[in-house]
């Protein structure tokens, strides 16, 4: 498990935007049942969420004429049981971190798995997923 002093500052890249940070599998549960679209971001230490993962998610949501009605984030390698619960809801896609999901209603309708973040920018991810909220929000 990562140490708690280097998690936060990096969970508070979102959570100070407006991001609910799940802990626990019922609050992944309850989050992805509600009615509406519900962004969910897998955050993580690795470099990608710092380069292009966080600063494009917060960039794509600034510039989308349409946003997700929730926001939701848990992190990997810290909120193990929760990181878990929300898999369950990305199969068939295998374990990915940082990863980034639209749910609606529920339904995964959009996702960026790591090798859809890793050497693309912030911008890329950004006009991705404006142009996802734009379709499914």
């Amino acid at each position: 498990m990562y140490p708690e002093q280097l998690v936060l500052p990096m969970k508070g890249e979102l959570t100070e935007n407006g991001f609910e940070d799940l802990v626990s599998p019922e609050q992944v549960e309850s989050a992805l049942q509600k009615e509406g679209t519900t962004l969910a971001v897998i955050n993580s230490v690795c470099g990608c969420s710092a380069g292009s993962a966080r600063p494009g998610v917060l960039e794509g949501l600034e510039k989308a004429d349409k946003k997700p009605d929730h926001k939701v984030t848990v992190f990997a390698g810290f909120d193990y049981d929760a990181v878990s619960k929300m898999r369950e809801y990305l199969l068939p896609y295998p374990p990915s971190s940082p990863s980034i999901a639209l749910f609606k209603d529920g339904k995964l309708v959009h996702f960026l798995e790591r090798h859809n973040i890793e050497g693309h920018s912030a911008q890329m991810i950004a006009d991705n997923l404006a142009a996802a909220f734009d379709e499914y929000c």
